[in-house]
């Protein structure tokens, strides 16, 4: 019996010191959050419902309408920019060169000499020689 009452004893003095470390760790007021909400509500950061999930935080910039449509203009001119499936992916404009077809073949067959290059299922792993 005396086991029993140090026992109750013992978590009754626990549970008195948890309600009171509880009491003074206080999170935000109610109005508090209510001025937060408020605020965020005036903001556009919080909706209701599905419609709004995730909130769309509103953009800035400092380009006119005119100067984003003038760097598309640009965009599409210079390839980085396709529209549709028939356009994808992008292809870039190729850069002219002043090596000859005829230069390219030959690197080619060198680097195919050298094992460097291989062609096919059968040429794997190349093999150097």
């Amino acid at each position: 019996m005396k086991t029993l009452a140090t026992a109750l004893m013992l978590s009754m003095s626990v549970l008195a010191a948890g309600a009171q470390a509880a009491e003074t760790d206080q999170g935000p007021s109610r109005a508090q959050i209510q001025a937060e909400l408020q605020q965020a509500k005036a903001s556009g950061q919080y909706t209701f419902g599905e419609e709004g999930y995730p909130a769309a935080i509103p953009a800035q910039s400092t380009l006119s309408a005119q100067d984003v449509q003038t760097e598309m203009a640009q965009a599409k001119l210079a390839g980085e920019v396709t529209f549709g499936n028939l356009d994808y992916p992008p292809v870039a404009q190729a850069e002219s060169t002043s090596v000859s077809r005829a230069d390219v073949q030959a690197q080619l067959a060198q680097a195919k000499d050298e094992g460097v290059v291989t062609f096919g299922n059968l040429d794997y792993p190349p093999v150097r020689g």
